[in-house]
């Protein structure tokens, strides 16, 4: 059972002020538990029901650090800050910033992404892509997010994330700057490429044009139908599918 205090901690941490005032964020649901349960990385707290509990011992053995909670179904769903709550919910530390490294190698570049799901859909297809980097204009949702988590679906454990001013970091890269625009050349129609940076926009307004102004290249996915665009984290599914070494 949860003291009033720790109930009050948790409850907090889907605020992101306080997110970043205990560094620690929210990973909720069995699948998301496994995988961060099965990896190396510290864990503060796992707030789970008895028959989770039960059924994870061989996962949870591995994480001694990590302070365990058997709560009732009814406790956890107050908790959760999803619609529909899980059986487990995981506590985790921040990792710590690290400088970002410029390699021969893809990156993708967010601007202005505001969508949790969104947010979280594009890491999950950089992680499926092999795609170690990404960066994030500090216009976007914070990648801590619990709705950004549960969409990553653990691909925080594999994708590092930073927060970067596009601009200056866009100026300063030698690699290909390839902007997805309503208005670029067929994606059909370009080679794919070992290495570079694709920036995708925002929801509604797309890459804005002083960013747009530092791509070597803008592309677009060729529209046949009467849908005005695509989501953001569909055009970066694609564009990944398209550009990227096979």
């Amino acid at each position: 059972m949860l003291s009033k205090a720790q109930n009050k901690y948790i409850r907090s941490l889907t605020q992101q002020k306080f997110r970043n005032e205990y560094k620690v964020f929210i990973a909720e649901g069995g699948k998301i538990a496994q995988e961060w349960l099965s990896g190396n990385g510290n864990i503060q707290m796992v707030i789970g029901t008895g028959e989770w509990v039960e059924n994870n011992q061989r996962l949870l053995s591995k994480h001694p650090e990590a302070a365990l909670h058997i709560v009732k179904e009814s406790e956890l769903a107050a908790l959760s800050a999803l619609q529909t709550p899980n059986e487990v919910m995981l506590i985790i530390p921040v990792p710590e910033k690290k400088s970002l490294p410029i390699l021969n190698e893809w990156y993708l570049a967010l601007d202005n992404i505001q969508d949790p799901g969104n947010m979280g859909t594009i890491i999950r297809i950089a992680d499926w892509f092999g795609i170690h980097n990404v960066i994030c204009s500090p216009g976007c949702v914070d990648v801590h997010n619990p709705k950004v988590v549960q969409s990553a679906m653990g691909s925080h454990l594999r994708v590092n994330m930073y927060e970067e001013a596009l601009i200056p970091f866009l100026s300063k890269v030698s690699l290909p700057k390839i902007a997805a625009t309503l208005d670029g050349e067929n994606v059909y129609n370009m080679q794919r490429m070992e290495a570079g940076v694709l920036i995708i926009g925002n929801e509604s307004k797309g890459v804005s044009e002083a960013v747009v102004a530092t791509a070597t290249n803008k592309i677009t996915i060729p529209r046949k139908g009467g849908a005005e665009s695509l989501n953001a984290s569909v055009s970066a599914g694609i564009l990944c599918a398209l550009l990227l070494p096979v």
